[in-house]
C-alpha cells in the first residue's frame, strides 16, 4: 500500500458500487441508473470505474497478512 490516496479512492468507489448492488439486490433500485440514466455514457463510466476499483482492491490481498519486512514508524 504505497499510494494511500489511490487506495482510499479505490475503496470509496468500491463501497459506492457495493451500496448500489445492495440497493439492486434488496429493492430492485439502481441508483446510478436513476441519477444518470439507464446505460447512458456517464453511467457506463461509473460502472467501469467501480470494476477497475474492484480489480485494484484485489491487490490488497498481498498485504492482508502484513509484510514482515516493513517497519512501522
Amino acid at each position: 500500500m504505497k499510494n494511500r490516496g489511490l487506495d482510499c479512492l479505490a475503496l470509496t468507489i468500491a463501497i459506492i458500487g457495493a451500496i448500489n448492488w445492495g440497493l439492486i439486490g434488496f429493492f430492485s433500485f439502481d441508483l446510478v441508473a436513476f441519477i444518470f440514466g439507464n446505460m447512458s455514457w456517464i453511467s457506463r463510466i461509473i460502472y467501469a470505474l467501480v470494476g477497475i476499483a474492484g480489480l485494484y482492491i484485489i491487490t490488497f490481498y498481498m498485504y492482508a497478512g502484513g509484510d514482515t519486512r516493513e517497519i512501522d514508524s
